[in-house]
């Protein structure tokens, strides 16, 4: 069955692959429906879905909210872990009949930025005193990756689905790091809309268009 959905023209950066696909971006605040939105959109599709998942099991919340997500997934999909560098891999197994659905963005975004200031920390630091100094030159490497994926997303000839949160609504972050993150996670989520074809932001489980043609 077919989506609907058509690519638009003219990406974000450079010239656009003739037979790409369409890549969406589905946004939103914690529970808002987002994850179900985009597996709604996938069962619709008739295509071949691989679920792209971003989160490693850190603990036993973490652990517990991963088998939430697997037990309603169709026993069909097939699921990639993938937390660090799933570009390469969704380029190779690039195909006009598969569907790639990667959630999330932002734990993706998330596992970028503490690897990469993991590297730039004197060893024995912490994170929490994480100098501002360093946030800096960190998050621009990362928002530089992201943006290389989100160019890679928009010409692969897959539909591409990408599940973010929007995390700059509440409060301001006490630390430099959680600062950081935010700050970070708001610039590659405006990359992903830009390259986007089709843009929804979720309220209360109810999808609202921002971009793309319905």
């Amino acid at each position: 069955m077919e989506t609907g959905i058509r690519p638009e023209p003219g990406g974000a950066r450079g010239l656009d692959a003739p037979d790409r696909g369409p890549l969406i971006l589905i946004t939103g605040g914690a529970r808002s429906g987002k994850s179900r939105y985009a597996e709604k959109l996938a069962r619709q599709s008739g295509k071949d879905v691989i679920y792209v998942a971003t989160a490693a099991a850190g603990d036993a919340e973490m652990q517990e909210r991963i088998s939430r997500h697997r037990a309603r997934r169709p026993a069909s999909w097939q699921t990639w872990e993938e937390p660090h560098s799933p570009g390469p891999r969704l380029a190779a197994a690039d195909r006009p009949e598969r569907l790639f659905l990667v959630d999330c963005l932002t734990l993706l975004v998330s596992n970028h930025l503490l690897r990469a200031l993991q590297r730039a920390l004197p060893p024995g630091d912490p994170l929490e005193d994480l100098p501002a100094a360093l946030a800096g030159p960190a998050s621009e490497a990362v928002y530089g990756e992201m943006e290389a994926l989100a160019a890679l997303l928009r010409n692969l000839r897959a539909t591409v689905l990408v599940v973010t949160n929007e995390v700059g609504q509440g409060v301001v972050p006490e630390r430099p790091l959680g600062r950081a993150f935010r700050d970070l996670a708001g610039r590659v989520n405006q990359a992903f809309a830009a390259a986007a074809d089709q843009v929804y932001v979720m309220f209360c489980g109810l999808p609202l268009q921002l971009k793309g043609k319905p």
